[in-house]
């Protein structure tokens, strides 16, 4: 690892990370300053990298500047503002509207858990922004920032620490 760096992000879709230019997907809403729950935006500024979520049963542990843990068919996470567990990790079943993290698809094999909303929660101000699997075609995201598992695997290894997103 070369230690942890930051990558921009801007409206035209590409991640740029350690001189590499890398090919993303953004939100279906675009990318925004006032991002709201259920807009369908990636919103701006720096987001850090949390920590990351992989199916160990598809992928290995990758190589990161942060903490990475498998997930399980149990693993969900809440993006109900109304409820008390709004944008964390919950398990299922789980009363209020959430996502599965264990997907039949492979967009969430590998989930970085961004820093959006989280230092404190706010409620409506948008939840489960992640960094993923960008879907063939690199189809728009909810919100999230989706690249080819090769490229998510390089930059991770190359200590990808935090995204900034431009407007």
């Amino acid at each position: 690892m070369t230690g942890a760096a930051t990558a921009q992000i801007g409206p035209d879709g590409l991640l740029r990370f350690q001189g590499g230019i890398y090919r993303c997907a953004i939100g279906k809403g675009g990318i925004r300053t006032d991002k709201r729950e259920g807009d369908g935006a990636t919103p701006t500024g720096l987001l850090p990298l949390r920590r990351l979520l992989y199916r160990a049963d598809r992928l290995a542990p990758p190589r990161a500047a942060v903490s990475a843990a498998p997930i399980a068919p149990d693993d969900g996470w809440c993006d109900d503002p109304g409820h008390a567990a709004y944008n964390t990790q919950i398990r299922l079943p789980h009363p209020a509207r959430h996502e599965e993290l264990w997907r039949a698809d492979a967009i969430y094999d590998l989930i970085g858990v961004l820093g959006w909303n989280d230092m404190p929660v706010v409620r409506g101000r948008g939840s489960a922004i992640f960094l993923h699997l960008a879907r063939p075609g690199f189809t728009p995201t909810e919100g999230c920032i989706a690249l080819e598992q090769r490229d998510l695997l390089r930059v991770l290894a190359d200590g990808l620490s935090a995204i900034e997103v431009l407007a």
